[in-house]
């Protein structure tokens, strides 16, 4: 790669900025729907909203706090950069999370619907996150960095840490809703394991 080109691929400051906002807002509204309707994910998220429905602490305090951990492993093998990103990101999905009920109100919802529709605005969300190189903490940054390390596709690797999380969601939640969940969480990977393979996408920030 030449040196011109490696400028023309690299993002802005402000393409960064937007493409948190926008992918934190898309993954927050995803779990909104989700918690009303009583669903769970995998990843740190999932964790979080498992523990929001088992302990009733609210979903902002325990998805930050799940993610301190992994902060070690993002700045170790990420450089500081990346995890400044997914530090804020991971805020500003908390805060989200937190409002977003105060904005929209689900007065009907199918759970199904949710798990499709939730799963998609959460897994574009993640992919414009990812292609920015910001994770969303936990899973997320353990996914991409043996993507870029490894060359092992982020979403398959994320999909298999979340059928083990949703394995736990059956002492936490109806079989039911696990099922559903698991219809989301399937389309979440899905997504990004189709259009966040190695090398196909050229912009690095």
């Amino acid at each position: 790669m030449t040196r011109n080109e490696a400028t023309n691929g690299r993002h802005s400051l402000p393409e960064d900025i937007f493409a948190i906002v926008s992918g934190s807002l898309m993954v927050s509204l995803g779990v909104a729907m989700y918690a009303h309707s009583t669903l769970t994910l995998g990843g740190s998220s999932g964790l979080a909203l498992l523990l929001q429905y088992s302990t009733g602490w609210p979903f902002a305090i325990v998805f930050s706090l799940i993610n301190v951990p992994f902060y070690v492993l993002a700045v170790l093998r990420m450089g500081w950069a990346f995890t400044l990103r997914t530090f804020a990101a991971v805020t500003l999905v908390s805060v989200l999370v937190r409002i977003t009920p105060q904005w929209v109100e689900f007065a009907a919802l199918s759970p199904i619907y949710a798990s499709v529709a939730g799963g998609c605005l959460m897994g574009m969300g993640m992919l414009v996150l990812f292609r920015h190189r910001t994770g969303l903490g936990g899973i997320n940054i353990l996914a991409i960095w043996l993507q870029e390390k490894l060359g092992w596709r982020a979403g398959y690797v994320q999909l298999g840490v979340d059928l083990v999380i949703l394995a736990v969601a059956f002492f936490v939640l109806p079989p039911e809703k696990v099922a559903i969940s698991l219809l989301g969480a399937v389309v979440v990977n899905m997504i990004l394991a189709i259009n966040h393979r190695p090398g196909r996408y050229a912009g690095y920030s």
